[in-house]
């Protein structure tokens, strides 16, 4: 087996551990508000680091492209209290037509 299959079959064993291990937690420790006040911010926290990430860097180095403009578009038309559809697709319209043209 090559080195890519161990990695594969850790990393499977490993997320099942974490999975079993997060079904064994007693529920008076989940239940603590700070422990339900940090769960709830998690998701957002990845979330936005992962827009940020995809957003302004290329190959590791930091860029500012058609993405960018898309996500300020984005960004306006959620403060505008635009529907969600319409957020995506005028950013991802912004986006294209950028790329298109640039």
């Amino acid at each position: 087996m090559s080195a890519m299959w161990w990695g594969v079959i850790g990393t499977s064993a490993a997320a099942f551990i974490l999975k079993y291990l997060g079904h064994s937690i007693p529920e008076r420790y989940l239940s603590h508000p700070r422990v339900q006040k940090i769960n709830t911010l998690i998701p957002i926290a990845l979330l936005s680091a992962l827009v940020a990430v995809q957003t302004f860097t290329e190959k590791s180095k930091l860029s500012l492209d058609h993405r960018a403009l898309g996500l300020s578009v984005a960004i306006a038309a959620l403060l505008l209290k635009a529907p969600f559809p319409v957020v995506v697709i005028t950013a991802a319209g912004t986006s294209a037509l950028v790329y298109h043209f640039n």
